[in-house]
Order: C-alpha cells, then sequence, then structure tokens
C-alpha cells in the first residue's frame, strides 16, 4: 500500500523518437520541472462533442500547485477556460443531456468564513460555456464525495462525523485535546439534495466510514465502499462494498469471499466502485500489497448478490499483459454490458474493455487505443464508441508535447490529441529512454527503464544513478516522467544515466514475478537490482567508478537495503525509506503491509523482519547518504530516518544530511520543499559521484 500518491539472456529495446524539425536548444534544468502542467481529472460529455479537464499548474507566489476546469472541442481540438481561482476542480461528472458539469472544488473568497466560499470542499455546477456556475451544497465544514441522477436533479453527498466510543467516552470528551490511540472515529453520513427545492434528507446515517459512492442513473440504487471507521488499519482488512436501494431503504452487502476468506491475503482495501445503469451489477479494485490487483464484479440475481474476480490472465499466462494496473485504477461501465479499467504489461499500460460480462472471459479482453501507451485516466460516452484517455504516446511519434501526458479521444481507430499543454518542452533537450533486460536473482529476467543524455555517445562510460521505484506493487513505465522523487528527466540533463529497475514484487510482469518477493525482502528485490548495474557496466554504458542510488518510499526502503550490501555506490539518496520492519509493523499506518511480507507478525515470523531490516546491518555502510522525510509522514514515519541518520552520523561517521520537512505527508506538497530536494539531491551527486565539491 506504498502508493505514493502521490506508479525489464540481455535484450535492448530501443525506441527513437522523430523530433520535430527544429533541433532542441534547451538544457533542462530544476526550473523548467515547475513549469510542467498535468491533468488531474478529465470526462468526456455523453454525447461524445467535448471533454471537460482539470489542469494543474505550479505558482510559485502561492508555493502550490491547483487546478482550474477547461473544456475542449473533440473535434476542433479548442480548448476553453472555464474557471480562474485555482480551485482545483475534480471529481468531473456531466448531466446526460451534456449541458452541465458538476465538480468538487474548494473555493476561498477572502475574509469569507462560511461556506460555501471558505475554502471547504463543496458541490458546484457551471454550463460547458462557461455560464451558470454556482454551489450546489453548502455544508458547514465541507462534504467528501458526490454523485448525481442522470438529470442533475438529485446530489447525494457524504459528510464525515466523529464517532466516540461508549467506553470512556465521558473522560475522552473532558479531556478532547489528548490524542488517543483509539476510541475517536469519523463514520458517515449520506443526504440527498433535491436541485429543485433545494431541500436535503439525510438517506443513510452514520454507522461507518464511507470512502467513495457511486449511484444508478435514476438514483434507485447507490453504492459505497465502507469500513468500520476512518483508519487504515480497518480499511485495509475490513473495508466492504454496500448497495443502497431507495425504495426498500435497505442496505445489502456484496460477498467478501473472493477477497476475503479464499484470497491468499484476507488484508485487501477497495477502490474505484462502479455501478451498472441498471444497477444490477457492481465493479471495485480488491487490491492487496504483494499480491495481484483483482477486479470484483458482483451481481445481483433473484434478488441475491454474488461476487467474483473478473477473468483475467496473468497468472495462467503471464505476459498476456492485460491483468488490472498493480495499485489498480478507475473502472466503468460501458454500453450495457461491458466493463473498461487499466491493464498492464512490461512496462506499458491500456485502457482494456471486457466485452460481455455474462461471459467473463478473459480472452475476450480488448485493448483500447493501443496507441496510447501509458495510461492515468479514461470516460467514455454514452454511446461507448468514443474514449478520451489521460496518457502518453511516448515511443510512437511526437505532435507538440506528446511525449509527455496529454488528453487524447479516439473512435474505433486512431486517437487524435486534443490538448497541448506543454509546448515549452518541445525545446528541451530530452533523454534517450530504452527498455532493457537482464537476468536477476536466480537467473529470471528483469526489466528497466533507461535514460541516457540527449547527447550521449554509444560505447562512452557515464555515471549511472539507480532509481528505484516506489510500491513494490507497482512500475516504472516507459514514458516520459519527470518528477521530484525520482531522477528521470533531469538527471541526465546533468550527464548521468538513469535506471529505473523493475525488480522482483513489480507488477505487470505476471503473478509468479510479483509474489516471487513475499518473504524475499531485502535479498531478491536487491539481487535483480545490483544484477541490472552490474549488466549496464558490462554493457559498457555504466562507469563503475560513479554509481550512486536513490528511491523514495519503497525506493528510499530498498536504497538503505543497497548500501547495507554493497559499498559500490559513491552517493545514496534515501527518500521516506523504512529501515526496520518491526518499526514498520508498528508505527507505519498500514500494517498490513508488514504481514503480508514476512508472511506473518513479529512473533510468528521474527527472522524474516530481522532479514527484511536494514536495521541490524547500519555499520556496513559506507557510502555518503543524504536522507529525506516528511515530518507528517504516517506510511513511512520519520523515526526510520532519523535510525539511519543516527547510525550514520554519530556512530559510523558516515557523511550524511538528514532533511526532515515540517508538517509534509508521504509525499512532498510544497514548491520550497520539493525544490529543496531537487537541488539538494544535484549537490549530493555532484560531490560524491561526479567529485565536483558542493
Amino acid at each position: 500500500m506504498r502508493r505514493f500518491c502521490l506508479l525489464f539472456v540481455t535484450i535492448a529495446f530501443l525506441v527513437t523518437v522523430p523530433r520535430a524539425a527544429a533541433q532542441p536548444t534547451h538544457d533542462i534544468t530544476i526550473d523548467d520541472y515547475f513549469t510542467l502542467a498535468v491533468i488531474q481529472a478529465s470526462a468526456i460529455s455523453p454525447d461524445g462533442k467535448l471533454v471537460a479537464y482539470s489542469e494543474a499548474r505550479w505558482q510559485k507566489s502561492t508555493g502550490d500547485r491547483k487546478s482550474d476546469l477547461w473544456i475542449v472541442d473533440a473535434k476542433t481540438s479548442k480548448s476553453t477556460k472555464l474557471t480562474f481561482d485555482r480551485c482545483n476542480p475534480r471529481n468531473l461528472m456531466w448531466t446526460a443531456d451534456s449541458k452541465a458539469i458538476y465538480f468538487l472544488a474548494n473555493r476561498k473568497a477572502s475574509g469569507e468564513k462560511n461556506p460555501p466560499r471558505d475554502g471547504k470542499t463543496q458541490v458546484w455546477r457551471i454550463s460547458p460555456t462557461g455560464e451558470g456556475l454556482r454551489a450546489i451544497t453548502e455544508v458547514e465544514g465541507g462534504i467528501e464525495a458526490f454523485a448525481i441522477t442522470a438529470d442533475g436533479r438529485y446530489v447525494f453527498y457524504v459528510i464525515h462525523d466523529d464517532h466516540v466510543e461508549d467506553e470512556w467516552k465521558a473522560l475522552r470528551e473532558k479531556f478532547d485535546k489528548i490524542e488517543y490511540g483509539h476510541g475517536i472515529n469519523k463514520v458517515s453520513q449520506v443526504w440527498k439534495l433535491d436541485t429543485q427545492t433545494w431541500r436535503s434528507e439525510k438517506v443513510i446515517d452514520a454507522t461507518r466510514y464511507i470512502y467513495e459512492i457511486a449511484l444508478t442513473p435514476d438514483g434507485k440504487k447507490l453504492v459505497m465502499i465502507t469500513a468500520p471507521d476512518d483508519r487504515v488499519v480497518h480499511f485495509e482488512g475490513l473495508s466492504r462494498v454496500d448497495v443502497w436501494d431507495a425504495e426498500s431503504k435497505k442496505i445489502a452487502t456484496i460477498p467478501d469471499k473472493c477477497y476475503r476468506a479464499d484470497a491468499k491475503s484476507p488484508y485487501a482495501w477497495l477502490e474505484n466502485v462502479a455501478i451498472a445503469p441498471d444497477g444490477n451489477a457492481v465493479a471495485f479494485n480488491a487490491i492487496w500489497d504483494g499480491y495481484p490487483c483483482e477486479v470484483v464484479l458482483g451481481q445481483q440475481k433473484n434478488s441475491n448478490w454474488q461476487s467474483q474476480f473478473l477473468d483475467r490472465p496473468g497468472l495462467h499466462n503471464p505476459g498476456h499483459g492485460l491483468a488490472p494496473r498493480g495499485y489498480g485504477g478507475p473502472l466503468a461501465f460501458v454500453g450495457k454490458n461491458q466493463l473498461a479499467y487499466i491493464g498492464e504489461t512490461s512496462a506499458r499500460n491500456w485502457v482494456v474493455l471486457q466485452p460481455d460480462l455474462q461471459k467473463n472471459k478473459a480472452a475476450d479482453l480488448v485493448r483500447v487505443v493501443p496507441e496510447v501507451r501509458a495510461t492515468y485516466g479514461f470516460s467514455f460516452d454514452a454511446t461507448g464508441k468514443k474514449v478520451a484517455i489521460v496518457g502518453s504516446s511516448f515511443g510512437e511519434y511526437q505532435i507538440g508535447s506528446t511525449e509527455f501526458q496529454e488528453l487524447y479521444v479516439s473512435e474505433g481507430q486512431g486517437k487524435d490529441c486534443l490538448t497541448k499543454i506543454n509546448p515549452q518542452t518541445n525545446a528541451w533537450k530530452l533523454s534517450k529512454v530504452s527498455i532493457e533486460t537482464w537476468k536477476g536473482a536466480n537467473g529470471d529476467e528483469v526489466q528497466g527503464i533507461l535514460e541516457l543524455p540527449y547527447d550521449y555517445k554509444p560505447g562512452t562510460k557515464i555515471p549511472l544513478v539507480v532509481d528505484i521505484h516506489g510500491g513494490p506493487t507497482t512500475a516504472y513505465y516507459f514514458e516520459r516522467q519527470f518528477a521530484w522523487f525520482s531522477g528521470r528527466t533531469i538527471l541526465p540533463a546533468r550527464g548521468y544515466a538513469v535506471l529505473c529497475p523493475n525488480y522482483r514484487g513489480s507488477s505487470g510482469y505476471g503473478d509468479k514475478f510479483l509474489t516471487d518477493l513475499l518473504g524475499k525482502e531485502n535479498d531478491w528485490d536487491v539481487q535483480d537490482i545490483l544484477k541490472g548495474v552490474d549488466f549496464l557496466v558490462e554493457k559498457g554504458i555504466a562507469d563503475p567508478d560513479r554509481l550512486a542510488v536513490m528511491g523514495w518510499s519503497n525506493g528510499g526502503y530498498l536504497t538503505n537495503c543497497c548500501i547495507t550490501h554493497t559499498d559500490r555506490f559513491k552517493a545514496a539518496i534515501s527518500g521516506a525509506g523504512i529501515v526496520d520492519a518491526m518499526m514498520e509493523f508498528g508505527a507505519n499506518d498500514e500494517p498490513a503491509y508488514s504481514i503480508v511480507f514476512k508472511r506473518g507478525f513479529p512473533w510468528t515470523a521474527g527472522n524474516t523482519y530481522v532479514k527484511a531490516s536494514p536495521s541490524w546491518k547500519l555499520d556496513k555502510i559506507k557510502t555518503p547518504t543524504l536522507i529525506h522525510v516528511g515530518g507528517g509522514d504516517e506510511r513511512c514515519p520519520p523515526m526510520h530516518s532519523k535510525t539511519l541518520y543516527r547510525a550514520l552520523k554519530e556512530y559510523n561517521k558516515v557523511p550524511t544530511e538528514l532533511l526532515v520537512y515540517p508538517g509534509e505527508p508521504h509525499g512532498l506538497r510544497k514548491y520550497a520543499n520539493i525544490r529543496a530536494k531537487m537541488e539538494w539531491d544535484e549537490a549530493w551527486l555532484s560531490k560524491y559521484v561526479m567529485g565536483k565539491g558542493k
């Protein structure tokens, strides 16, 4: 669950991307990262004529990246901006007549303390012409999720409230400033708003915590992902899917046997719920650390709900390439009897369509718009024939700025790129990207992404930075990536080769490759990575005297592991990494991660916990190590990074620096902190790998 979230015998597959007529002239810098726009949400109109999307950009004056709502014509590609106050529009929903867009946003008016312009989350509505913007909800404290009927008349929304357990309730309420381990949790209510009478009624009382909702077009059935409360420890082990019926006012729970009792791990968390238009089918992701994601299909037959996994390749046919993305992704019912999701294989992913849910046969799966090989989101029109995709066609050809993500539309064959949100990148001297394959632990094939400098000359040995992805149940994809937690794009511009290994435990390479890591952390994954370094040294690309390793989250953990196995690296950059598995079980917000990967509890699998922990070999570290962590990180708490720092600084006398970013969670969000992180990384590598001093 280390989603970050703030997601490869020797064969090399190199793609040379044709460039525009004018040669690139711009040397990439850290400043360029903050010029990149990203599309954070999108939705095609039911008539297929327009696509609404949320475009986010950095603003130095406020120190953050926020988004506004745009609309683009699917035929002419003309884009129009609809909002101008950086209110972060999201959860975009069209009415069936394509005349209005509903969305969540946080609007803040100077000095305003009352909703809807007090900065809290509310539902808003606007026409695709930009007219008629108004708040639909004005709930004190804001709302958490919403859904609308097809005509937009009824809005169902979720609010959260504190619940104090009966035992010790008086003391908890009397001393309410204390942070308690349990007993004060959040539960949820669902309200229904009539946008003609503007009256609200509570339809579901606060008994469980609601993470997501989805609604049938007629508003007669509401499906919810719920858990006993808002704690992650319950989300990953006790979450379920409930269906509320408007006529009976009753709630039915979809059977969980397939993803709990019958699953290899009972600790699935559930995401991305969708409900069929007729209300008789529900789909959602069951997601595990260490095991493949499954799409669960619930179907109502004779008033009873049944559930099963959507048939998929992977376990019996690894490499077919249509298994669900490692940590899940959006789901959508298309037409009368089809389901779409994101499937992946070998560092690529696609929108995948199950043509007939009644047959539910993996052999029938279809890749939608195969030209788009890195997909972040999608939506279909009412006919199910036209699809809008946020993704990248990198490796196919270059049109404008399509090496980075753009918005595409497709109907039948081919695709049209509707946006060019980063035209400045046309002048960038971008790295050369390839997929490399080598022999890892036990002689098994491992793949990774290799990025080389724009002007790299074959046969030249250059410094190498190994950039390790988080998760680990995810992968680095064959795409353009420029992110603060990664060395991709920026480090090749500084003369480094960057290897991004999809080590054992990564998704997209079949179930066995993924589950092989169970009980083998700090072993097979490390071997896969180090053998990738050997491969590039033998190939004459990596200079063995100028090597470095870096990563964030599970990548930070594996960085810590690698430098206890070898002193070949001249520098290491450990981001939000753990050092001790027992501490991970006790202090991280998701204890199931440890239980699954170590195959037991600390008191039943103690030796595995010790073997997985770099903490017992910190005396072996000789590598100068730069350490980053968010001060408010609950996923990989700062005590891990502080333990590593103390051992290196005070006792091992290894050059080290610790940077704790106040208030930041598992991923950095503030402009100043991200810039600090990137500048420190460059300086650290320059000194210890390039030998250029501070």
